[in-house]
């Protein structure tokens, strides 16, 4: 079981990572826009 444990963490901050990543330039790109 420890196996998975590894690389599920990697797939997990890559994921987060990009997730903020993409928010960060969407925001950088588009200031006007409001979040809801």
């Amino acid at each position: 079981p420890w196996v998975w444990l590894a690389p599920g963490i990697a797939i997990f901050v890559i994921v987060l990572s990009i997730n903020f990543l993409g928010d960060g330039l969407r925001d950088a790109l588009d200031p006007r826009q409001e979040e809801i």
